[in-house]
């Protein structure tokens, strides 16, 4: 069959269909060691909460209410209202509702946001989203509906103790001009776990107002909810900010809501999207987290339960590849926040998809580092060097896993470059 330049680019397979098939596949699958994905954890604590809180609403009929009814192309009245409360009381921002529109998931977000401020405009002119520090999200890559949608560069790369590394936005270098529609960035980053610094918000602020372009925060890891960030940092939002929130993260990712807090403008753009593309937003999700507002459960969750589940089990999952895997050329990026882990392998004699196939082929799923290197330039050997690896598994599990990956990691430098 023949399919339109829409469908042959949407409809062909890629990163992160590979990814969400691995983590279907794995689910399936009870002998599969699941550290590829993006489940967030099952943290029993979250689990009782969420199961409690679903019968509460079940008894009160707010949860019937929320799956046999519509919602308004900007979502739940009840939950924007509540979170624009709670963001101007907790951080004094200046938003109302206006300011808030909600999305089937952040995947769906993104997708609306860079084809709205990028691609190509009525007058001709093409724009492209510029990713700052590459790597960047799976999940943006294949995101926009023009070919060569973004844009990015080479982070400087700071050598630490104990085996670590982190990246940092190369300013130096950074390009920002006319063909600039938006600068996008994670923080924390998915896949590496970093955290721009204030400083760095601050520069890309100062940039993106400068241009006259918005600067698009992915704030799904991030403050004030989920809160799996482990940085010192200030949570920021300005007139020029979007910053694009989700509940998945808080264990919730079946309930697919997304979030974006932007100027009016925006927010009323993807309000009208909305309304075209999937009539409205999904209920179920945003009358959940309206209650844990009401009930000051939210932002507690996220500080006493959620974040240092995240922190402990990372420092542990560390503690475990630092000991199975003991060859100098071994880095790990810094651990700052999100649920990954972010392995360097220098001098890898084997590229990361190499690697992968192996690790899949002994049932243990993980994702390649070259899908992460979105919009860069040139081919850049590092990229074939780095795994994403998520830590959320049970210990146990973790180990097994993390053996795997030592065994094939030494069989590869042991052997080097395979013939062709």
């Amino acid at each position: 069959m023949e399919f339109s330049t829409f469908g042959d680019k949407f409809a062909r397979y890629s990163g992160i269909t590979q990814l969400m098939d691995d983590l279907n596949d794995g689910l399936r699958n009870p002998d599969a060691i699941m550290l590829g994905g993006g489940n967030p954890a099952q943290i029993p604590e979250m689990l009782t909460y969420f199961n409690q809180l679903c019968q509460q609403m079940a008894a009160s009929g707010e949860l019937t209410q929320a799956m046999t009814n519509y919602d308004g192309p900007q979502g739940k009245n009840t939950f924007i209202n509540a979170l624009a409360d709670l963001l101007r009381e907790r951080f004094g921002w200046p938003i109302t509702a206006r300011n808030i529109a909600l999305t089937n998931g952040s995947q769906s977000a993104f997708f609306n946001l860079f084809n709205l401020l990028a691609g190509t405009f009525s007058d001709g002119t093409r724009k492209k989203i510029l990713l700052p520090l590459a790597p960047e999200y799976i999940g943006y890559g294949d995101a926009g509906l023009s070919e060569e949608m973004f844009i990015s560069y080479r982070p400087e790369i700071t050598l630490l103790e104990d085996g670590l590394f982190k990246y940092h936005v190369d300013f130096k270098n950074l390009v920002v001009d006319d063909s600039i529609g938006a600068i996008c960035a994670s923080r924390p980053t998915n896949p590496t776990g970093n955290v721009l610094t204030d400083e760095e918000i601050a520069h890309l602020d100062a940039l993106a107002r400068e241009h006259g372009i918005p600067l698009i925060i992915d704030n799904a890891y991030g403050m004030p909810f989920p809160d799996i960030i482990f940085e010192d940092v200030t949570p920021f939002w300005n007139d020029n900010t979007v910053l694009c929130m989700s509940l998945s993260k808080l264990g919730l990712p079946g309930v697919r809501c997304g979030i974006v807090v932007a100027r009016e403008e925006i927010a009323t753009a993807i309000t009208n999207m909305n309304g075209v593309l999937s009539l409205a937003p999904g209920s179920v999700g945003p009358a959940l987290a309206y209650r844990m507002i009401e009930q000051n459960d939210l932002l507690t969750l996220s500080e006493t339960v959620i974040k240092p589940f995240y922190q402990r089990k990372s420092q542990h999952a560390v503690a475990l590849l630092q000991q199975a895997i003991t060859d100098p050329r071994f880095r790990i990026h810094k651990p700052e926040g999100a649920m990954f882990l972010w392995l360097w392998f220098n001098d890898l004699p084997i590229s990361t998809m190499e690697l992968y196939q192996r690790l899949k082929d002994r049932g243990v799923l993980i994702v390649p580092g070259e899908y992460f290197f979105i919009g860069l330039e040139e081919d850049w050997q590092h990229g074939h060097e780095c795994l994403r690896m998520n830590y959320v598994q049970e210990d146990d599990v973790m180990q097994r896993g993390i053996a795997i990956i030592a065994e094939e990691v030494a069989r590869a430098y042991r052997e080097g470059k395979p013939a062709d």
